[in-house]
């Protein structure tokens, strides 16, 4: 009586323990270890300056904390949400939100229309471009304490544009006025860093077909409706990028009105969370009270963050 062997069919043979170690490494550091070699760096960078000083402030804020000598050891006991609880029952924390909201209000649309007209403009410009092109890049490029000072000559009491407007203009004067400190800083702000979302748009445009252009000019389309059927829905990725940073930049508002306002006055009415948690966490000695602000605060931004990418279609 015969048996028959069978062979163990291609590819059901056990890898052996190199194989299987090589297998393994592959799952683990992808096709292309080396590029895991290239971005380590960053990666250090991420985890060293944004990712540790977050989760620690996570810490902070539920515990009782504040600075003390190096070297010595004290007690923080964890407090719960009593750091929430004292800084969010000041009323100038909840003006603080208040401010940056009228802040993103007009900042983010004005950023978002205005630099896409002028990006829109700026790519049909044949003669010198590179100079128009560095032009509106520059004020992004310059230091914002040499802005800031031709900036409060322009807006204060005597200044140009109060001499232009004449009764129109507002009294008191307008970084100074509670009504428009705001305001005025949320039209630095976007003046400042237009540049910079123009930059953005200009590199969308670049992928818009001008088939595109021409179907519509066939079709009796002018400039407008150009721009609204065919610039517009071509550079939507980069509207949801420009939404996304302006969005995050103007939450993190602080420079412009510790400059402009001297710390956001007039009486609070220019004061951004960002620098109240300066004010309160280096000033005051309430770091504790101070994080707890800037937890609500990244929690408040990502939500806006993800409306924004749902209903500007930033998933397609």
């Amino acid at each position: 009586m015969s048996t028959t062997v069978k062979s163990p069919r291609a590819g059901s043979a056990p890898a052996s323990p190199p194989e299987a170690g090589a297998r393994k490494r592959r799952s683990l550091l992808g096709r292309n270890p080396l590029g895991l070699l290239f971005s380590a760096p960053y990666l250090v960078f991420v985890l060293a300056v944004f990712a540790y000083p977050l989760v620690f402030a996570v810490y902070i804020a539920f515990h009782d904390y504040f600075f003390t000598a190096p070297g010595a050891v004290v007690q923080r006991p964890f407090v719960g949400l009593a750091n929430f609880v004292d800084a969010f029952t000041d009323p100038d924390v909840l003006r603080s939100f208040g401010n940056v909201g009228i802040f993103l209000v007009i900042n983010v649309p004005l950023t978002v229309v205005l630099s896409l007209v002028l990006a829109s403009g700026l790519n049909r410009v044949v003669h010198l471009k590179a100079f128009y092109r560095v032009a509106y890049y520059i004020p992004y490029l310059t230091a914002s304490v040499a802005v800031v000072a031709v900036w409060l000559f322009l807006f204060n009491g005597s200044g140009l544009v109060n001499q232009v407007l004449g009764p129109l203009a507002p009294s008191p004067s307008w970084l100074i006025n509670s009504s428009w400190a705001m305001p005025s800083i949320a039209l630095f702000v976007t003046w400042k860093q237009m540049g910079f979302y123009i930059l953005l748009y200009l590199a969308a445009l670049q992928n818009v077909p001008n088939e595109l252009y021409e179907a519509a000019s066939t079709d009796g389309a002018g400039a407008v409706r150009k721009f609204f059927t065919v610039t517009v829905p071509g550079v939507r990725p980069a509207t949801v990028l420009v939404l996304l940073v302006s969005t995050v930049t103007g939450a993190n508002l602080f420079t412009e009105p510790y400059l402009l306002t001297n710390g956001g006055g007039p009486n609070g009415s220019s004061t951004s969370p960002v620098l109240l948690m300066y004010q309160k966490g280096i000033e005051q000695g309430h770091p504790d009270e101070a994080s707890a602000i800037g937890v609500v605060l990244v929690v408040v931004v990502l939500i806006i963050a993800l409306l924004q990418n749902r209903f500007a279609g930033g998933r397609d």
